[in-house]
């Protein structure tokens, strides 16, 4: 028995997802007694190998088959390679790509799907959390399976590290090309799309208590001066003060730089959903009592308008 891990990738890049499920797995396959095995689906699969041959990771399965991610390729591809390995958890990603195979992979193998996982924890059957309504509410369910599917929230778990000696492994598979009903032609940016906070160092993010659209200049000079990129709540978002691509949290996107600043975010939980995997985060709130500074390594309990020019003075000089 193993825990087999599916990477996912999008031109040209191994997603941050693929190295944290490969922490979810290493944990869970030491608390079940069983191997970590994990796998990855076309493009560059030997780079991709390399960078998944982490420490705890006894087998890499490549399936060289297409370049982007195909529905009909993964599904058939993943549950002919889950049928060869018979993986006791099959851990894929909550993204938007693994939510669209995962159901279908989970069906065809008879086996239970529990989605958006945030904990997973064995103990004779595994034993899965998530969370609802918008976070206020935790959940744990527990698998009454000898095997089961999971599909793992992004930067929940810390990227695994360390080289690991692993196997790769190329595996065959028989894709039924009739089967194969759509394929990708392209990728169009969407809202400013040169910009992806997702792959910033540092984020300057900012929240309603920024007030107008033009007190934005001052936030902007602020990244600037950090070399850091401009993020958001959703509320900014809403008004049309920034793009959609800018919004972080639970219905935008999740960010895990080496420094997020939140500026006037009061903390609220789906904000939270899409931060919290921050290596330092500095809040600057004028209300001590707000939820941001619970998470916060660093905050600032003033009044931002006069906080940020302070801090764009410092750091210029």
């Amino acid at each position: 028995m193993t825990v087999l891990t599916v990477a996912e990738h999008r031109r040209g890049e191994l997603r941050d997802v693929s190295l944290e499920a490969l922490t979810a797995g290493r944990e869970l396959a030491e608390e079940a007694g069983v191997e970590l095995h994990t796998a990855i689906v076309g493009g560059d699969v030997d780079a991709f190998a390399d960078r998944l041959n982490r420490e705890g990771v006894e087998t890499i399965h490549t399936v060289d088959e297409g370049e982007e991610f195909n529905h009909d390729v993964y599904v058939q591809a993943v549950t002919q390679l889950a049928n060869a390995v018979s993986p006791q958890f099959l851990l894929l990603p909550n993204t938007v790509n693994g939510l669209d195979y995962a159901p279908a992979v989970a069906s065809r193998l008879d086996r239970p799907l529990v989605t958006d996982v945030v904990e997973l924890a064995y103990d004779d059957e595994l034993t899965a959390t998530r969370e609802l309504y918008g976070s206020k509410v935790e959940t744990t369910i527990d698998v009454h399976s000898e095997t089961s599917t999971a599909t793992l929230r992004p930067a929940e778990w810390p990227a695994a590290e360390g080289t690991g000696d692993a196997t790769v492994e190329a595996f065959d598979v028989d894709i039924d090309e009739s089967a194969v009903r759509s394929t990708v032609t392209g990728f169009e940016e969407v809202g400013g799309g040169d910009v992806d906070i997702s792959d910033a160092d540092v984020l300057v993010s900012v929240g309603r208590g920024i007030e107008d659209e033009e007190n934005l200049e001052m936030i902007r000079d602020l990244a600037e001066t950090l070399g850091a990129t401009v993020s958001a709540s959703r509320p900014l978002i809403d008004n049309g003060w920034l793009e959609k691509n800018r919004q972080v949290g639970q219905s935008g996107k999740v960010v895990t730089p080496d420094v997020y600043i939140a500026i006037g975010i009061s903390g609220a939980v789906q904000h939270v959903a899409g931060m919290k995997g921050s290596d330092t985060i500095v809040a600057i709130n004028s209300d001590p009592n707000a939820p941001i500074f619970d998470i916060a390594d660093y905050g600032i309990v003033d009044d931002l308008f006069e906080v940020v020019p302070a801090l764009i003075e410092q750091f210029e000089e």
